[in-house]
């Protein structure tokens, strides 16, 4: 079996969307077009809002991804553990559909015999390790993520040395919002290492509303002009959207 390119959202915040689109419409509609949304909320001196609570779980849910509410000191860790989480669901979920296909509606991974879950769950690992990857990253910079934005930094350096250390090819992309002109700003565009952040998230203004929803529309136009411009230049059959993903 082949996976094809995971392709992950990865949306970093610590507020309540207050502009444009409802978030979680926006995730629903990544997940029919096969992209997870993981979702990490940052927060300070155990304060969270209890709204901005629930938008982080169902914008995770809608999104068919990971959510992870985490003390700034700890993200980098959370931001490597969220994102293989959601590649081992994805990879899984895959799974599971080709035994409904083989084995009837009804069954699972969890319907194997011990031995055979074992087995699949090493075909899982797997694929996670050699699988592309890309992960297009939404960083949050409305004014109260100012302080924490060196450790969302840090911990973004953290991911594309831990994800490049795979044998599959890992792929990033940064998006913030608000932008200093629009609702959402590209920040960096399809790399395989983070190292130009070092230079650019020291220059990052922050403040402004907080349009989650527009960042997603825009992560998704993002992903779809990258399959056109491959389908432009392919003289092949191939299909970028590859088994599903």
């Amino acid at each position: 079996m082949k996976a094809g390119t995971l392709r992950q959202i990865l949306l970093i915040t610590d507020g309540c969307s207050n502009h444009g689109e409802e978030p979680s419409a926006m995730a629903e509609l990544a997940r029919e077009q096969g992209i997870t949304i993981n979702v990490i909320g940052v927060m300070e001196n155990d304060v969270i809002d209890e709204k901005g609570l629930k938008e982080i779980e169902k914008i995770a849910g809608s999104g068919g991804g990971v959510s992870q509410i985490v003390y700034a000191q700890q993200l980098s860790q959370t931001v490597q553990m969220v994102t293989q989480k959601a590649m081992t669901q994805t990879i899984q979920g895959v799974i599971n559909r080709e035994l409904q296909q083989i084995l009837g509606d009804s069954s699972t991974m969890e319907d194997l015999p011990p031995e055979k879950r074992g087995e699949v769950m090493e075909v899982v690992d797997e694929l996670g390790e050699t699988s592309k990857l890309e992960v297009l990253i939404l960083v949050d910079t409305s004014a109260s993520m100012k302080h924490k934005l060196p450790t969302v930094k840090d911990s973004l350096l953290d991911l594309s040395l831990s994800m490049n250390a795979r044998m599959g090819d890992s792929r990033f992309s940064v998006f913030v919002f608000p932008g200093k002109r629009k609702d959402v700003e590209k920040l960096l565009d399809w790399t395989p290492n983070l190292e130009a952040l070092t230079a650019t998230f020291p220059k990052l203004s922050t403040g402004g509303l907080t349009p989650t929803g527009p960042a997603i529309r825009e992560a998704l136009t993002y992903f779809n002009k990258k399959r056109s411009l491959r389908g432009l230049l392919s003289h092949d059959d191939e299909q970028y959207f590859e088994e599903s993903m």
